[in-house]
């Protein structure tokens, strides 16, 4: 593994993230998050595709929301082999609510990932990631919750990645058309 250039594909992601929190005009930023990913999967040698581009349904504000974060009692959960402790919930749209997990090795970090009526057919199957802190997709506020935001976990694009993929709690009836689909 080339860790310049590890180091350099995390640079880069974190400051989108960062432009995209400091941008007024979600969808304009949204725009350009996609733009940048496009370019990062494509050209960069720390991508996680095997070939082609993130694909995503069409920008969709009603899928972004400040959700109403509640303390919930420490419950641990191994997910797919990673520790993570379950320690809130995250209320949003018309009674919807995920879990949020801190990743418990080094560094930490709050994840959220989530499955919902789309995946195993226009989305990724195992679920995608709304919320990831180690790889940056904080979109600031209390909690702001952009599905348009989410994306696909890497080994979606490629097996030899291990992932974290959506427990039990975090599977929604709904479909949520916003974000990235399935690799191509």
């Amino acid at each position: 593994m080339d860790q310049l250039a590890l180091l350099d594909w995390r640079r880069r992601v974190f400051g989108l993230y960062a432009e995209v929190r400091a941008a007024e005009d979600p969808q304009r930023a949204w725009k350009r998050w996609c733009d940048v990913r496009a370019e990062l999967y494509r050209d960069h040698p720390q991508s996680p595709r095997v070939g082609g581009e993130p694909r995503y349904f069409p920008y969709a504000p009603a899928w972004r929301f400040e959700a109403r974060v509640e303390e919930a009692p420490p419950e641990p959960i191994e997910i797919d082999g990673f520790p993570f402790t379950r320690f809130a919930r995250a209320a949003f749209g018309n009674g919807l609510e995920l879990d949020l997990y801190w990743l418990e090795t080094y560094g930490g970090g709050v994840f959220v990932p989530f499955q919902d009526a789309t995946c195993g057919v226009e989305s990724y199957g195992g679920g995608r990631y709304v919320l990831d802190t180690v790889k940056g997709s904080d979109l600031g506020g209390e909690l702001t919750l952009d599905f348009n935001f989410s994306y696909n976990p890497s080994c979606a694009w490629d097996s030899r990645w291990a992932c974290p993929l959506t427990p039990q709690a975090n599977r929604l009836e709904v479909r949520i058309e916003a974000g990235e689909q399935a690799p191509a």
